[in-house]
């Protein structure tokens, strides 16, 4: 997944008997329990607070927190997954949609036991927990999301005449239409923006692939698929945002820092960005979810963020499980979403969050949060993503059901190639 979305380590294990005690110890020694986390997924301060709690309630262990950098990460796992390395780490955040190509390279621990029996597994955001299973196996435990949100300008909505933010498609279509008025654009939505577009598609029942038998399909071409496009174009065309290029050419946080944008979509963090460079905008930004086709529920969005997971190899099963229980339990992981502004990994603690206005509007659309298809090839797809050309074709004109097709066949042959 994308950098800016985030990612997590986790650990995990669950045989008492293979817990790794030293022999002629009789289990008297404390043991290290070696973690590798994400550079900027938690501040030093809670790293400190975490472990310190963890060393007082695990007496026999004692943690290493190493943090790692984002460049070259996804190497250094399967290498540390691949090895027989005593020293190696014994639990890894690893990005949410990262966990399939791990699954695959069978490197990790199921966890299903204890998902199922003790950490509440049915209550995960199904954006976290679903790429960390296979096959109803549980490899992947959530830590914390990030999603899309609508940052809108609150002068500019009052100014047009609206009067609450849109909680419906509807609603914010026509919403947007008022606000694209008077020199400004009601929304700046860049026309390759295909992580808000699987949103809309996921809203209608649709899927950017799908699985059958062990076989994955692109599935743009599906009705339901071709009903979320229509709606992102219609969305788009009340704006001036480029039809052939994503959201970071240009950067849609310096265009809505212009002035003149009423709405952008992308991560509440943005507005900071949006802030350094228009201070003048400072207490005039909002957010809100992105709507759903009712008032009952808010649209889907594709969410990121970080799952923790085990390596098979850990010689410290007991302690590595004792601390993804402890990371991803109701304490800490509250703990961290309220220090990092992060959404909880369970929908029913989002009130740990609701002081914050960006981070709750975040967390209402986690609920209905969905990530990429959940196979490890899909990053054959994002390599030369299909995607992308093909909203750019619907957005100048082409047949929709046309490129559809074309865009299908096209992610169908790199799922096919990969595997």
């Amino acid at each position: 997944m994308r950098r800016r979305l985030l990612a997590l380590v986790c650990v995990s294990a669950f045989l008492l008997t293979a817990c790794g005690v030293l022999p002629g110890t009789g289990g008297s020694d404390r043991q290290t329990v070696t973690v590798w986390l994400m550079k900027d997924s938690a501040s030093q301060e809670f790293l400190d607070r975490f472990t310190a709690d963890f060393e007082h309630d695990h007496p026999d262990l004692d943690l290493d927190i190493r943090i790692q950098q984002w460049t070259g990460i996804g190497d250094k796992v399967e290498t540390a997954l691949a090895a027989d390395d005593k020293n190696g780490p014994d639990v890894i955040e690893v990005g949410n949609t990262q966990v399939p190509q791990y699954v695959d390279g069978g490197g990790l621990l199921d966890l299903t036991l204890e998902a199922a029996a003790k950490w509440g597994r049915d209550d995960w955001l199904p954006g976290l927990s679903e790429p960390g299973q296979q096959r109803f196996h549980q490899y992947g435990i959530p830590w914390y999301a990030a999603n899309r949100v609508v940052i809108y300008r609150k002068d500019l909505f009052a100014q047009a005449g609206v009067t609450a933010p849109p909680r419906t498609r509807a609603d914010w279509l026509a919403a947007t239409e008022k606000l694209n008025s008077g020199g400004n654009q009601g929304i700046y939505l860049a026309g390759q923006d295909w992580y808000t577009l699987a949103g809309f598609i996921s809203d209608e029942g649709g899927d950017l692939a799908t699985e059958d038998g062990g076989r994955w399909t692109g599935a743009l071409d599906t009705r339901a698929a071709l009903r979320g496009m229509d709606f992102y174009r219609r969305l788009q065309a009340l704006g001036d945002g480029p039809v052939a290029a994503d959201e970071d050419h240009p950067p849609q946080a310096g265009e809505f820092a212009g002035g003149k944008v009423a709405q952008i979509v992308g991560v509440p963090g943005l507005a900071q960005a949006v802030l350094e460079q228009n201070p003048a905008l400072e207490g005039k930004l909002g957010f809100f979810p992105v709507p759903g086709k009712s008032e009952s529920k808010p649209g889907a969005v594709f969410t990121g963020g970080s799952d923790l997971v085990v390596p098979r190899r850990t010689d410290v099963r007991k302690g590595a499980v004792a601390v993804v229980a402890a990371l991803t339990g109701a304490k800490w992981d509250t703990e961290l979403a309220r220090t990092m502004n992060y959404v909880p990994n369970k929908a029913k603690l989002a009130k740990a969050v609701a002081g914050e206005e960006g981070v709750a509007a975040m967390a209402a659309g986690a609920a209905q949060g969905r990530a990429t298809p959940s196979t490890p090839e899909w990053a054959a797809v994002e390599a030369d993503n299909p995607i992308k050309g093909y909203m750019t074709n619907v957005l100048t004109g082409s047949d929709p059901a046309t490129e559809a097709r074309r865009a299908s066949r096209l992610i169908t042959e790199a799922l096919k190639v990969a595997a």
